[in-house]
Parts: structure tokens; C-alpha cells; sequence
């Protein structure tokens, strides 16, 4: 993979195993000889991983909204630094951007990110890899909610199984090194 979007909390969190993942994860993408792509902040668990990739050598492309360098969150040490009109221009174009999506801890927006083009994945728009670095058991709740939507016939098994889940760095990218996207339907009731 070239480039990697990476969604994360623009906060630290409460663990220091957060911060330790994500210098992890933003050393081996270097190592990997892979471009990291994310929202562009230097604040939180973002500016972590992208300070990461920076120090070992690596490519860093940030996209914010001009409202968020009004507020001064920019990380002024990419590589490039893609600055737009909204939010939904920044979502877009990290997609564009990128060949995979990967959430770490975070907030609303992190998750929102992660499903939005999970979404789109499951809806074949594109058939790129998406996963949760599960640090700590971060993610554990909302696997058992995507599980409950399986299990009620929201979600198809294998649109659930779209979702790769690791709890370390390496683990998640070798489960997109051998990611091969689901051919099916989007919808549960309608016959094939």
C-alpha cells in the first residue's frame, strides 16, 4: 500500500498504551514505505502518529478544513498539507488519497470517519481495506454492536468481516496485506 488514512482523536486519551500505539503504528508505515494520510492536526493522538512517521523519515499528507487552521490545529510540518472548504471536502478527498482506512481511539468523528467509508466499501464504491487497531480493547463495545446488527440481519456477515480488527500495529497490516473485498450484495432481504 502507498498511502494509509489513518482516523484518530485530535486528544491523547487516558492511556499511555494509546500514544505507544500510534508512535508504533507511524514508525512501521515508514518502515512499510507507506505515506500517511490523515486529518492534519498536531494535537492529540494525531499529531502523535504524524510526528512519528516525520522523525523516522517518512511522507505525511494532512487534509483540514480552513476552519480548523483558523484555529490554529494545523501541524505545520507535513510533507503537504491539503487545506479545504468542510469537512465533507476533507473526508473526500483522504479517501482519494488513500488505499486504506485504519480508525485508532477516538471520538465521534473518528468513528464517523471509519464507518462512512466502511459504508462505502459495503456499498462497493470502492474495495479498499478498513480496520480498527484495537488497542486495549478500545473498540471491544462496538464490535459486539456490529455483531448484534449481524445477528438481527442489519449487517451481512460478510459486510461485518469487511472490518479488520487487530490489537497491534503489525497484526492490522498484515491483515490488509491480505484483504480481498467481499462480492455481494449490499441488502439482507433482497434475494441475490
Amino acid at each position: 500500500m502507498n498511502r494509509l488514512c489513518i482516523y484518530c482523536g485530535s486528544s491523547i486519551g487516558s492511556r499511555k498504551s494509546y500514544i505507544d500505539a500510534a508512535t508504533e503504528l507511524g514508525r512501521l508505515l515508514v518502515t512499510c514505505g507507506t505515506d500517511l494520510v490523515y486529518g492534519g492536526s498536531h494535537k492529540g493522538i494525531m499529531g502523535v502518529i504524524a510526528d512519528a512517521v516525520l522523525e523516522d523519515g517518512g511522507k505525511v499528507i494532512g487534509v483540514i478544513p480552513q476552519s480548523l487552521m483558523d484555529k490554529e490545529v494545523a501541524h505545520r510540518g507535513l510533507s503537504k498539507l491539503h487545506v479545504v472548504k468542510s469537512m465533507h471536502e476533507r473526508k473526500s478527498l483522504m479517501a482519494v488519497l488513500s488505499d486504506g482506512f485504519i480508525a485508532m481511539p477516538g471520538g465521534y468523528g473518528t468513528l464517523e470517519e471509519i464507518v462512512e467509508v466502511l459504508t462505502w466499501g459495503q456499498l462497493q464504491f470502492h474495495n479498499k481495506p478498513c480496520g480498527l487497531l484495537n488497542v486495549d480493547g478500545y473498540f471491544d463495545h462496538l464490535l459486539r454492536y456490529l455483531d448484534h446488527a449481524a445477528e438481527e440481519r442489519f449487517l451481512r456477515p460478510e459486510h461485518r468481516e469487511m472490518l479488520l480488527v487487530a490489537n497491534t500495529p503489525a497484526e492490522l497490516l498484515d491483515l490488509f496485506a491480505h484483504y480481498e473485498p467481499p462480492e455481494i450484495r449490499k441488502w439482507v432481504d433482497v434475494p441475490d
